[in-house]
């Protein structure tokens, strides 16, 4: 993929271009703050979508660059266990669902049913549920990998390491090549899920009602999501547990060229800036 053109001013709003020189300035001062926000992510077939907990910003392969601010959600709701983690999961996929976000409205609406499928599909016959589940995941998984997303992930995942290791200047130029693969992914989430998905089923300790399935589908994310943000505070830990989901990132990731983790890094300068900016 040849390395895309970048060339305007950065837009705090919505779509514009990228000054490369500013967003390069952006980059060196990230590499000297003595404290940087936790930073996530999304690739996408045709860019890449850097987050933080206040602001996102996506930068397209055509070096356009759009930007906005993430939910806040009552600080009430995000002390509470279970809710807690499906409020941090709703909120991460705010740059897709929003309408001045990454995604049009058709992909929109087929992620909107892709994600409320197997909520849906508990309340159906068995033979109804596994077709329509396989049918789902086999779109799903299309929509995901299509394109340059696999390298485009990989991007994602050096941009932020680099932030972490204070190595985005050189990861700019080519001379530091931080790793692809990631604790904080969401491949780790999906690989955690299963199991604990599994196990909730098995030994749900309630008598089983119609409600029963989509009881067990929001407990097993809400208690993922704890597990998942808990592991993550010790890297030994972390290694071990989700050492399954490391795994598919070798399938999920590609090793990105320097033009596609520049795109990453372009959207990673854009939500570290605003970041950055002194509070008015």
């Amino acid at each position: 993929m040849g390395r895309p053109a970048l060339a305007g001013r950065p837009s705090h709003d919505d779509h514009g271009g990228v000054d490369r020189g500013a967003a390069f300035t952006d980059l060196e001062r990230g590499d000297l703050a003595e404290r940087v926000p936790r930073l996530g992510g999304m690739a996408r077939a045709n860019g890449v979508v850097i987050v933080s907990e206040r602001f996102w910003a996506f930068a397209g392969v055509d070096g356009t660059l759009r930007e906005g601010r993430m939910p806040q959600p009552p600080r009430a709701l995000r002390k509470i266990p279970i809710a807690r983690g499906l409020v941090r999961l709703s909120s991460s996929l705010s740059p897709l669902f929003r309408r001045e976000g990454v995604a049009k409205r058709p992909e929109r609406w087929f992620l909107a049913v892709a994600i409320a499928a197997p909520l849906l599909l508990a309340f159906a016959p068995d033979w109804i549920g596994l077709t329509a589940g396989a049918l789902t995941t086999g779109a799903l998984l299309t929509w995901l990998l299509r394109g340059r997303t696999l390298y485009l992930h990989g991007a994602e995942h050096r941009a932020i390491a680099a932030l972490e290791e204070r190595r985005l200047r050189d990861t700019w130029h080519g001379a530091a090549r931080p790793s692809r693969f990631s604790l904080r992914c969401g491949t780790n989430f999906a690989a955690l899920l299963l199991p604990v998905a599994v196990f909730g089923g098995r030994f749900w300790p309630l008598p089983a009602t119609a409600l029963t399935p989509l009881m067990i589908s929001v407990l097993a994310l809400g208690l993922t999501m704890e597990l998942w943000l808990l592991l993550q505070g010790s890297r030994r830990l972390a290694r071990v547990f989700l050492l399954p989901g490391l795994g598919l990132q070798r399938l999920t990731t590609r090793e990105p060229e320097l033009a596609e983790t520049r795109i990453a890094l372009t959207a990673l300068a854009a939500v570290l800036r605003r970041e950055l900016e002194p509070a008015r």
